[in-house]
């Protein structure tokens, strides 16, 4: 099964994964994959954009090679804000889509506290695009930070 997690920077979609994903699974998160590819001491949010861009090169060809593997185990795919394009691709993969919510308020809390302040821009984008809160949302409980 692929689902795909999607919410704004900061909802806690790692985290809601980390709670359903087991070890048998493949988990497609830029923030990790970043993190991987990077030396040590590299920021765990806040990536160098060349750094992004080779991670995101990456991330491209791990979706395209988890979903080939679909039968035989659990994908989590983060996927911030999925274009058109994407989610049709997902739905045709028979995807579940779980966005995770914990309201704006708690996002840009979040966002102020751990990201850079261009992240707020993001944020924006994504509050804009989802003004009402779809049914398979999830509140994702705010944890210490």
């Amino acid at each position: 099964m692929l689902y795909v997690i999607t919410g704004p920077p900061a909802a806690g979609k790692s985290s809601w994964i980390q709670a359903h994903a087991t070890a048998r699974d493949i988990v497609i998160d830029l923030d990790r994959i970043t993190l991987a590819l990077t030396g040590p001491g590299a920021p765990q949010w806040n990536h160098d954009p060349l750094h992004q861009r080779v991670a995101q090169r990456a991330r491209y060809a791990a979706i395209d090679e988890a979903c080939k593997h679909l039968e035989d185990l659990d994908v989590y795919l983060i996927h911030t804000m999925p274009n058109a394009q994407a989610m049709a691709r997902y739905r045709q993969l028979g995807a579940r889509i779980i966005t995770v919510d914990p309201g704006e308020a708690v996002v840009r809390e979040r966002v102020a506290a751990m990201r850079s302040s261009a992240m707020n821009r993001v944020v924006t984008r994504w509050y804009r695009q989802h003004r009402t809160t779809a049914p398979s949302s999830v509140a994702q409980a705010s944890r210490e930070w």
